[in-house]
Order: C-alpha cells, then structure tokens, then sequence
C-alpha cells in the first residue's frame, strides 16, 4: 500500500465504517436548534389623511363605504362628522385628523351648505367596543402586508397627548405607513 493510497483511506470512510451520525447531520437532524420560522405578515389597510399614508389592522375593518349625505348632530363632540345611514344602520363617522392634529376643527360636510365631498373620500366602517363606527379617509390606498420586521415604535413624543392613537410605523420600501389604534382614535 503506497502512502498515497493511506492518506485517501484516512480521507474517504470505508463502507464497513458507521458514519450514520454523519449521515443525519448532513440531513439536518443533528438536534440543532431549528431555524426561525418565517415572518407571518399582517394585513393592514392603508388610506391617505392630508397627503400622508396611515393604515389600520384589515381584521379591524367592516367594510368600505363612498361618503353617504351626513346628518349633523348638534352640541357634538369636535371629530364627530355626523351619523350616517348605511343599509338601515345609523353609525357614527369620525374624522380623526382633529384627532391627530392635522386640522384644526372637523371640515362642514354635513347640512345644505356642506360642499360636495372629494369623489376619493371614503368612510371606513371600522369594528370598535362600542360597535361599527366611521372614519372620513381621504383616499384608500389598498392592503399591504407588513412583516413584524418592517415594524417600528413610534418616535419620541408620537405617543403623548391627542397622539396617542399613534401605535407604530411600518416601512415597505420607500412607502412609511402611520399605524393607527382605531380604538384609541376614536375615544373621546
């Protein structure tokens, strides 16, 4: 036997040897510890408030609905719009930009002198503890699925306040989603 023919034996496993432990680690049962399992996304609904993009939980969302005629109530709180009738149910429509700070007061959209509403204006019909209620959206922009890694806490100061409906960001390339607590939004 040459030293060539030594040094391959020591190399190779003979077929008389036991290499089944070899065999399972190269299976991937070696009883390390498993892989992280997959990010599952959660489907939020993402609308447009004052040309930026915010969005809530889908499973939060009844329905989608154009901007019915409003009745008014009087002595109301200031993001209450009015109520409206949606297939025989009155429901409550908010509009959360008083909420957020992104309008001074409600706009008039009910009563003779409210103008006509933007034909991208929606009201989400969202699920809340206190029953459906809605929620006057510039624009419904579509779902999106975010993964808990594209995730993040609200900035510093987000969460203070008349902001505290403000539960965390999400990023999906160059698009950043506001992600609202509608319950929180919509709480007097």
């Amino acid at each position: 036997m040459s030293r060539f023919s030594e040094l391959l034996d020591d190399f190779f496993y003979r077929p008389d040897e036991d290499v089944s432990g070899l065999q399972d680690f190269a299976a991937g049962s070696d009883g390390a510890l498993p892989s992280a399992p997959e990010e599952v996304p959660e489907e939020y609904l993402a609308f447009r408030l004052e040309g930026e993009c915010y969005a809530v939980p889908i499973r939060g969302v009844r329905e989608i609905s154009k901007v019915p005629p409003l009745t008014e109530i009087p002595r109301a709180e200031p993001q209450l719009l009015g109520v409206m009738n949606l297939r025989g149910e009155l429901l409550p429509v908010y509009d959360v930009k008083v909420r957020l700070r992104l309008a001074e007061r409600a706009p008039l959209v009910a009563g003779p002198d409210a103008p006509a509403p933007p034909r991208s204006a929606r009201i989400l019909v969202l699920r809340t503890a206190a029953g459906p209620a809605g929620v006057w959206v510039d624009g419904v922009v579509g779902v999106v699925k975010l993964k808990p890694s594209m995730l993040e806490a609200p900035p510093p100061g987000m969460r203070t306040g008349d902001r505290d409906c403000v539960v965390g960001m999400g990023r999906r390339g160059p698009t950043l989603y506001i992600l609202l607590d509608a319950e929180q939004a919509l709480a007097p």
